[in-house]
């Protein structure tokens, strides 16, 4: 039983009213950030609107003009190209790790799956039939996703599927686009720039919104893409005709993706990403002018620019210094004398013999740099604060002290193990799982039970991936601290091969084997492990 709620007739009291009308002052933020009276703050009334409008709408201001900082200037190109480095450096590599408990295997059984697997998936990663355009292997490919994605906010591959090749037996490939190729259908032409109606429009079809590109259902979840047949933009192609299709973003059997979006977004209801440069665009553009002033000026002051001055009364302009030159013949026109003045020759260890009359005043050049390398260091220091990286990294660049510049290090290395978190989950694992799912039903890999339940097609999907180090400043430090973690259980010999060396750990067990034969065949002694764990037992837990 529902009642209705009575309507008592009261008469509603201002909170104010029976008090002193003086304005309520020292509430909350009033007299601080949300001042309105402040002259501070009184002019500074940005407005927060929905991710489109914030977004969406300058999306393609900020794509150009980060990819021309990045292509036109040292300091641009220095914020994408270090988390680049370091996030991907040569390809992240695929580690399988299945749940070989929950699949009834033992760990032998297990060991054996993975390693097999590993040579599979090398088999179509390593070449280029895994390319669309067959230029990029694998490990090619997710250093341009990556770098696009840095640049544009976001990057984009689909999944296609071509005929086997003689060294390729795969099905599966990887087919790049720009990220400006999403957009809205008949919302952009060559060179126009998206407006606030045109970020959104309505599918007609089925009633769904398109953000962008990109195709939501009623609950906001994302349904399909909008790809257009060539870069909006694009003044060389501009003759052929702009086309859109619509690519659903699952597929409706295996509700797998068709379409892979890497991106971070940082808040709700946003479908796009922004541009990594995009909070300190304008201070990376007024350093690079800056730097660029200073460069002209020292290149001005290396010139030695020099005067004529007559000392004859008589003289009156630069005809009358010119007719001083005695060797000028009589009746030669003022050209003609200016070609033997112009022909004095300024070069290092150069004697000229000026004619009577004549001096030479030089023009002072001087100018000081002192305040230019703290000037910049200090702008430095904040765009490397808002990309969450020191610096020192950015520029390669380590002159405090070996602990200063360790923390700088870790503290990026940090950054950029997030960001790997990311890329692996946006694009590498998807990829990995597409081509297994491949490889399992054309029977080059055996899965069973794979694809009949999730919770079993996820124990045998299951990977990690391992990328490049931030490098180590005191090997033996680092590398001793790495002994010690796999000694007592905190880290495995597998990843810190991995992520010091970038090698395979049982591939280096097997060489060592290897090596040792070679050395007991010469009656020469196995050189042994140094003992890194404080205590005797090292040498034989290695």
């Amino acid at each position: 039983m529902v009642r209705r709620a009575r309507n008592y007739k009261t008469k509603a009291r201002h909170p104010t009213k029976g008090r002193n009308n003086k304005q309520m002052v020292n509430s909350g933020y009033s007299e601080g950030g949300a001042s309105k009276s402040k002259s501070t703050l009184a002019a500074y009334n940005p407005i927060k609107s929905s991710p489109q409008a914030d977004v969406d709408v300058n999306l393609a201001t900020l794509r150009a003009r980060s990819s021309d900082l990045y292509c036109n200037t040292p300091i641009g190109a220095a914020v994408l190209n270090t988390p680049r480095n370091a996030v991907i450096g040569a390809g992240l590599k695929v580690s399988p790790k299945i749940d070989y408990e929950a699949l009834g295997l033992t760990q032998e059984e297990a060991k054996e799956w993975q390693r097999n697997t590993r040579r599979e998936f090398a088999l179509w990663a390593d070449g280029v039939d895994c390319d669309l355009y067959r230029k990029h292997n694998f490990y090619d490919l997710q250093d341009i996703v990556y770098l696009n994605y840095l640049i544009d906010g976001d990057s984009w591959a689909a999944f296609k599927y071509r005929k086997p090749t003689a060294g390729n037996p795969y099905c599966l490939r990887l087919q790049l686009f720009e990220a400006s190729r999403i957009c809205n259908p008949e919302s952009c032409s060559n060179l126009s720039i998206l407006s606030y109606e045109s970020v959104l429009m309505t599918n007609e079809a089925n009633g769904n919104t398109i953000i962008n590109g990109v195709e939501v259902d009623k609950d906001g979840a994302v349904v399909a893409y909008w790809i257009a047949n060539r870069m909006p933009y694009d003044l060389v192609n501009s003759g052929k005709q702009l086309t859109w299709k619509r690519v659903e973003a699952f597929g409706r059997r295996t509700g797998m993706p068709n379409v892979l979006q890497v991106s971070h977004e940082e808040r709700p209801e946003q479908y796009r990403g922004v541009p990594y440069m995009a909070p300190v665009i304008e201070v990376i553009k007024q350093v690079c002018r800056y730097a660029n002033a200073e460069l002209m000026a020292a290149v001005i002051k290396a010139y030695f620019a020099i005067f004529l001055t007559s000392n004859d009364s008589s003289t009156n302009d630069i005809r009358d210094a010119l007719d001083a030159f005695g060797d000028a013949p009589t009746g030669m026109t003022y050209d003609e004398k200016r070609e033997i003045l112009n022909g004095i020759n300024l070069d290092m260890g150069s004697v000229n013999l000026l004619p009577d009359g004549v001096d030479v005043k030089a023009v002072d050049g001087s100018r000081t740099m002192s305040t230019f390398e703290p000037f910049t260091s200090t702008l430095f220091t904040q765009i490397g604060a808002a990309c969450n990286v020191s610096a020192d990294v950015i520029l390669n660049r380590f002159q405090a002290s070996y602990s200063a510049s360790r923390a700088a290090l870790m503290q990026a290395a940090a950054t950029f193990k997030t960001r790997r978190t990311w890329f692996v989950r946006d694009f590498c694992q998807p990829v990995y799982e597409a081509w297994l799912a491949e490889a399992i039903a054309i029977g080059r890999i055996k899965a069973p039970g794979y694809g009949s339940d999730p919770k079993i097609t996820k124990a045998w999907s299951r990977a990690e991936w391992f990328g490049p180090t931030m490098g180590l400043l005191d090997p033996v430090k680092e590398i001793t601290a790495a002994a010690m973690k796999r000694k007592y259980g905190f880290s495995t010999g597998e990843r810190e091969a991995a992520e010091i060396s970038g090698t395979d750990y049982d591939d280096n067990i097997a060489q060592l084997a290897s090596e040792a034969v070679t050395w007991q065949s010469h009656g020469m002694d196995v050189p042994q492990v140094d003992n890194t764990g404080g205590d005797k037992g090292g040498e034989k837990n290695g």
